[in-house]
């Protein structure tokens, strides 16, 4: 059979004809594995490289000048003459013009990724041909002996820095210092001197080394665009999550808070016609106005007043807990013996408890203070206790009644059965309203599953716990707890069975 696609509003948050998760979620997902996919190459990491390294030669617009500046001065105190000057200036120039380009594409809003690397490696080759001039610059004249060790040595500087500053485009430091490696190898094997043609091979070995490191640390900042693109999608994708969950849970708890007041409202619409059929078919049922000629229809009614009766109690039952969940149970507190309550409880069931030959023991601290309790609702709290032991109690069982201390100065109420017991994975369920335990659907009487969830709520309108222990096969022991600042005298020390000191 076909399913129906949802036409409601609420299919924007929980649209279950879809196999996975809603369009935004799915969406944002992909467009962040798409962004984790990217490799160099790719557009986008393109331009974050090229922005990269435009912020980088920006940042460190005023060190290679100032380096050539240095480096002139010292040609200059050597007697290399105005040629040194000159190519200082080419050198400031050439660099100011690459820095002035990468501040106009750090600026740029929108970028052509192969024009712009084409550019950049252009410039950076014009800053080559001035490293070049200065690799064939001779110094006849100079007050140094060793000067072709000297200029080796800055090319060398001037290598290490590029490779550092230039990392993020690649080829950046070969378009640069390719040629002049290539120049100062060329006249050391044309001069011959050792000690050149040594650090010819030096400048040559270190170009690929350096050369690697870049490639490394390009690596390493195309790893880390990778994190960070990860991070934000994920960010993403959490947020538009935590948006439709949140949207979602405002909605399911405005539908219950209406369903509970829609509910709780119904209250004298519902129970008015109950009422109404349980007396009259009780009526027919006992032939108060008259016998009745046939037999099936005095059946008929009583199946008709214990229909309605299950139904009332069915609807009661509803309606407490959806006060209860709409916080519209108001609790009227009074002075009250708590064991007075129990008590008089164990006698309205003990009827029932004698109809399928249970024995139920009281054990009743003696003495107890009075609580500042709801009389009704801990009257309801102990008969749901006591209609769940005497449903589950087997026939010829035993259910026990206890009531006492806690060891933090309250009081309890205790209904324990030796009953077939509850699963410790199934306690949640059967706390949850119009929940079951399945062992309990088996060996018991049928009912609505809201006689617990009652019971804790009114605990909880109370400030106090209830706590549930079971057993397989030896039976199940509730507790309803009230706190200690509902006793209304000042606790003397309570003897407390060791089982009560978790439960309080």
């Amino acid at each position: 059979m076909a399913t129906r696609r949802s036409t409601s509003a609420d299919k924007n948050i929980v649209d279950r004809t879809k196999t996975r998760r809603n369009p935004d979620v799915s969406r944002t997902v992909r467009e962040a594995r798409d962004r984790l996919a990217q490799q160099p190459g790719n557009p986008v990491f393109d331009r974050e490289m090229l922005k990269l390294h435009a912020r980088a030669l920006t940042g460190g617009a005023v060190v290679v000048p100032l380096f050539t500046v240095a480096v002139a001065l010292g040609g200059l105190f050597a007697g290399m003459g105005i040629i040194v000057i000159i190519w200082a200036a080419t050198a400031a120039v050439l660099y100011a013009g690459l820095a002035a380009y990468a501040h106009r594409v750090g600026r740029a809003a929108g970028l052509d990724e192969t024009s712009v690397r084409i550019r950049f490696l252009a410039l950076h080759a014009a800053t080559g041909l001035c490293w070049a001039w200065f690799a064939g610059l001779g110094c006849e004249t100079c007050q140094i002996e060793q000067f072709p060790i000297i200029k080796a040595v800055i090319l060398l500087l001037a290598i290490a820095a590029t490779a550092i500053l230039a990392y993020s485009l690649r080829g950046a430091l070969l378009a640069t210092f390719a040629v002049p490696v290539m120049v100062y190898l060329f006249l050391a094997v044309r001069l011959g001197e050792p000690v050149q043609i040594v650090m010819a091979g030096l400048l040559a070995a270190s170009l690929p080394f350096f050369a690697y490191v870049s490639s490394h640390l390009h690596r390493s900042t195309i790893m880390l665009l990778s994190f960070r693109t990860e991070k934000d999608g994920l960010i993403a994708e959490l947020e538009t999550a935590n948006a439709i969950s949140d949207e979602a849970r405002r909605r399911a708890e405005e539908a219950n808070l209406a369903k509970s007041r829609f509910l709780a409202s119904m209250s004298h619409e519902l129970r008015t016609p109950l009422n109404a059929i349980l007396g009259f078919s009780e009526v027919m049922a006992d032939e108060v106005l008259g016998p009745m000629q046939n037999a099936t229809y005095k059946d008929y009614a009583r199946d008709i007043h214990e229909s309605g009766k299950h139904l009332l109690d069915l609807i009661n039952e509803i309606l407490d807990i959806s006060r209860i969940e709409a916080g519209r149970y108001q609790i009227n507190a009074e002075p009250m013996q708590l064991a007075d309550v129990v008590e008089e409880c164990c006698h309205l069931v003990a009827l029932r408890a004698r109809n399928k030959d249970i024995h139920v023991t009281q054990d009743f601290e003696p003495d107890l203070p009075p609580l500042l309790a709801d009389e009704r609702a801990v009257r309801q709290i102990t008969l749901n206790l006591l209609s769940n032991a005497l449903k589950f109690a087997p026939s010829g069982g035993a259910v026990r009644v206890c009531v006492g201390w806690t060891a933090g100065g309250g009081q309890y109420v205790s209904v324990k059965d030796n009953g077939p017991g509850i699963p410790a994975d199934e306690i949640p369920v059967v706390l949850s309203a119009f929940g079951q335990g399945s062992i309990a659907i088996k060996s018991a009487e049928q009912g609505t599953g809201l006689g617990l969830p009652i019971v804790q709520g009114l605990i909880d309108l109370h400030g106090g716990k209830f706590d549930l222990r079971s057993k397989l096969r030896e039976g199940t022991e509730a507790f309803a707890i009230f706190p200690a600042s509902r006793v209304l005298e000042p606790a003397r020390a309570p003897v407390v069975p060791v089982k009560l000191a978790a439960a309080s």
